[in-house]
């Protein structure tokens, strides 16, 4: 069967689920916990006929003797769900990578007769059959159309393949046994798997087998995403079956890196929103042991000592963790929002430390229309971290206008790479120290490319990132009614933040 008939035949699954009131994320999470039985089951019979064609080592997997999918698949009504609620129940205390899945796993299927059209349809594709390109590329499918859609809320851990994908080219990342990359808010993995694929011509077996165990690394927040990130880099890759899971279930900023936590590379796209306003589910074990469920709300702020700024603002705190966790000479590449770029007092400090630390060399300024937030205005900052000096590491800033007067929306006109094609050459990612600005102030003022010094935006209110230069059209049709919306809110959130800087001034200034 081919990889679109598969995923096709999956999703169709999903909209009969969700119309028996399983929402698309709690599907696509059973679909996990199925998906991994079936394919341990397959594995074990190729196991048992020749070790040499089994997908994934079974040594040291920790799973129960008595299982068996072929029983499980021949079950229906209550006995159905009994077993599956048993069996997950058994698999959320074992050890290693299957007990980080089914960690805090409970069936969200009640009806039995959707559950048995799930098992139903897993039980008729051969996995074993597919290679590891289709199967992580099917489960890729249905995380993107489930990030589609927008009521879900899950699109906030999708960040777009294209941007992804140019990010990498640019970042023009090298490896050996000992490399290190590392993403701190994961989501579904999309920028470990965009890396992995960009060495897919590694040809020794010492070196892909690091790419499998050592080189990826990361965090991701929310448990039920870490499952998914999981079983997306598992199915692409990265991880083994009965190994430790190259990425935590954690709060990122919560701790400072060791010296053994230190990153070659951090690409990532932090949650978006300034300050903690989410609270989620978040399992831990009990003093007896038993994983149970909490509502947990994100801290306002972190205290660290390598932290130079205090603040509320997350994604300055990101900022700072990121530079954090890169060894010296190592490579970020950070999407993040317009405030980290124009916002005072603790942004302001974070700024001018990062020019004076790191070589902040590119900036990418990224259009509305292309995340699935809706009116999200971001950049994509590369930098360098530098050797501590008291030289400023900054010399220049290069920036790509890839905003003004470009017009996205997700679904008519989606951002392709090959939108980007001129940013990737103007960047230069094999020699980025030799560039040319296209922007000139007699021949060519409309150029998207042009470098600023470090003394130029020393000078600039609060030393402001946030620069443009072309001349902004007039263009409001066709844009559509939820854009515009969005606009204004964006709009309107940026002027309540500016009242309240503004209040809190004039309250110190009275005192």
């Amino acid at each position: 069967m081919a990889e679109s008939q598969i995923s096709n035949k999956i999703w169709n699954i999903a909209s009969v689920l969700r119309d028996g009131g399983v929402s698309y994320g709690d599907y696509l999470e059973q679909i996990t916990f199925l998906l991994f039985l079936k394919m341990v089951d397959e594995n074990k019979k190729m196991a048992a006929t020749d070790p040499e064609l089994q997908m994934f080592s079974m040594e040291g997997m920790d799973i129960p003797d008595n299982f068996e999918w072929t029983q499980l698949a021949s079950l229906q009504g209550e006995d159905l769900i009994s077993n599956y609620e048993k069996l997950l129940a058994d698999l959320s205390k074992r050890k290693g990578m299957i007990g980080e899945i089914y960690r805090g796993a409970r069936n969200k299927v009640e009806k039995a007769s959707l559950l048995k059209k799930v098992v139903d349809m897993i039980d008729a594709v051969d996995w074993s059959s597919q290679s590891e390109d289709v199967k992580g590329d099917i489960y890729e499918s249905l995380l993107q159309r489930i990030a589609q859609d927008t009521k879900s809320g899950a699109g906030q851990y999708f960040t777009p393949r294209a941007l992804i994908n140019v990010i990498v080219k640019c970042v023009n990342p090298k490896f050996s046994e000992d490399t290190k990359i590392a993403d701190p808010c994961c989501g579904s993995g999309g920028f470990l798997l965009a890396t992995r694929k960009y060495f897919e011509n590694v040809h020794s077996e010492r070196l892909n087998k690091a790419l499998q165990e050592s080189v990826f690394r990361g965090t991701e927040y929310v448990e039920s995403t870490y499952r998914m990130c999981l079983m997306n880099l598992l199915l692409h890759g990265i991880g083994t079956f009965n190994g430790v899971p190259p990425i935590k279930c954690q709060d990122s900023l919560a701790h400072a890196p060791g010296d053994g936590d230190l990153c070659d590379y951090v690409l990532t796209n932090p949650p978006f929103g300034k300050k903690a306003s989410q609270t989620i589910e978040v399992e831990k074990e009990d003093k007896d042991g038993n994983i149970i469920t909490v509502l947990e709300k994100e801290k306002d702020s972190y205290t660290r000592q390598d932290f130079i700024a205090t603040t509320s603002n997350k994604q300055l705190n990101f900022v700072q963790h990121i530079k954090s966790m890169l060894k010296v000479g190592g490579q970020a590449a950070v999407v993040l929002p317009d405030n980290v770029l124009f916002e005072g007092n603790a942004g302001e400090i974070i700024r001018k430390n990062l020019l004076k630390t790191c070589d902040l060399h590119t900036i990418l300024r990224l259009p509305t229309g292309i995340f699935y937030a809706q009116g999200v205005k971001a950049n994509v900052l590369f930098f360098e971290k530098r050797p501590a000096s008291e030289t400023i590491h900054t010399k220049e800033v290069w920036i790509y206008d890839y905003r003004t007067n470009i017009h996205h929306t997700l679904k008519q006109n989606p951002l392709k790479e090959s939108d980007l094609d001129e940013f990737i050459s103007c960047y230069n990612p094999t020699d980025r120290h030799n560039r040319k600005e296209t922007y000139n102030e007699e021949t060519n003022t409309d150029g998207r490319w042009r470098k600023y010094s470090y003394d130029e935006i020393i000078k600039r209110d609060k030393t402001s990132l946030d620069i443009t230069w072309l001349k902004q059209e007039d263009y409001t049709e066709d844009i559509p009614l939820s854009e515009l919306l969005a606009n204004i809110e964006d709009k309107s959130i940026n002027i309540s933040e500016a009242v309240k800087q503004l209040k809190a001034l004039m309250a110190d200034i009275e005192e």
